[in-house]
């Protein structure tokens, strides 16, 4: 598909039915503790009927998706899925499923929301060499959805088709003559952007699914490494409780152990300024947190026992599942921005609560 027949495929009826922002199936993921029935529960007079689910299995034949295509519809939010109180494995109503297959676009108009494309087919679609849409996404201008890794184990960086369609309308003067000299004197000192902005965006779909403050703090934690996550955060109760409480993926399948320790360290924040981003969030986040209520501590509740994490020698992530897909962020704020609700709690300056030191780069 070239970009002239992406972009009237974006204007074009499934599209207008969808969504062009996504915004509708992002507000109708269900909270985490709602009760997942199943369509064979009797409803009574004394206990009000409950919404019918199904197993993601079923979704996915329904809705006529490869499971890899399903999967990155529900982290898109283009699919709403529920969890009993209990936790388990994600279902989806079946008033769910007779949405989105009563959109006149279904069921191509799903599919193509979802469609990635590697580095090849991505410059194709815009009409560019690829190694000029390398440096596009080196540079940011576009990101990517989710990787994998080759026989070779290196990174495989995969586009949203739909967002590239978009940035062609978007951007048009990027797509030919001569790189912006900021852009250029960006890559040429060998910046790249890509894993930032796949880990920027990780970060924002986790926040949107909770509204737990500890939850949301553990999400931004899950971007530093532990020396930097020792010195925000001292206590090691509080440590060990933001690893019990932290979002994960909603779906996910294991990986090979060399796509778990890339996932590990792609998570992980390795630029100054974003460190410092994100240990300021943290910051803040613990402060809403901690008036939420504390953190659990030995002798606080009989029924459960909190033990500090391991202190880990190494910088190393806990082990994650199969890389699952992402969804195209912003940029990370530049350095020099203040996060909204930037304050200084108790008189104390907030770089000095951070226990940020810089380092030399040597």
């Amino acid at each position: 598909m070239t970009v002239k027949e992406a972009v009237r495929a974006r204007t074009g009826s499934a599209y207008e039915v969808l969504g062009g922002d996504g915004s509708r199936g992002e507000g109708e993921h269900t909270p985490p503790g709602t009760s997942a029935a199943t369509a064979d529960t009797p409803a009574t007079a004394d206990t009000p009927a409950t919404p019918a689910t199904v197993a993601a299995g079923r979704a996915v034949q329904e809705l006529g998706l490869r499971r890899s295509e399903f999967e990155l519809a529900v982290h898109l939010g283009l699919i709403a899925v529920t969890t009993g109180p209990g936790g388990g494995r994600p279902r989806v109503h079946e008033r769910e499923i007779a949405r989105l297959r009563e959109d006149p676009g279904f069921p191509d108009g799903l599919a193509e929301r979802v469609r990635t494309v590697g580095t090849a087919e991505g410059a194709a679609l815009l009409g560019i060499a690829p190694a000029r849409f390398t440096r596009l996404a080196r540079a940011g201008c576009v990101s990517p959805v989710t990787f994998y890794l080759n026989r070779y184990r290196a990174v495989v960086w995969l586009y949203l088709a739909d967002e590239l369609a978009s940035f062609a309308v978007r951007e048009p003067e990027l797509l030919a003559g001569r790189t912006p000299l900021g852009m250029r004197t960006m890559l040429e000192a060998g910046g790249d952007r890509r894993a930032r902005n796949w880990r920027s965006q990780r970060i924002d779909r986790l926040l949107k699914r909770t509204a737990d403050p500890w939850a949301r703090a553990a999400v931004e934690a899950s971007a530093l490494d532990f020396a930097h996550l020792a010195e925000v955060v001292e206590d090691p109760y509080e440590r060990a409780y933001l690893a019990r409480v932290r979002p994960e993926p909603v779906f996910g399948r294991p990986g090979s152990v060399a796509a778990r320790e890339t996932m590990g360290e792609l998570m992980l924040a390795d630029d100054p300024d974003e460190i410092l981003w994100r240990r300021i969030n943290l910051t803040l986040g613990l402060d809403l947190a901690r008036e939420e209520r504390p953190a659990p501590h030995p002798g606080d509740d009989p029924g459960a026992r909190m033990t500090p994490a391991p202190e880990p020698t190494s910088r190393v992530a806990s082990p994650q599942a199969q890389p699952v897909a992402e969804t195209a962020p912003p940029l990370s704020p530049p350095a020099g921005e203040t996060p909204s609700g930037l304050r200084e709690p108790g008189g104390k300056r907030l770089l000095a609560r951070l226990g940020w030191r810089r380092r030399s780069d040597g």
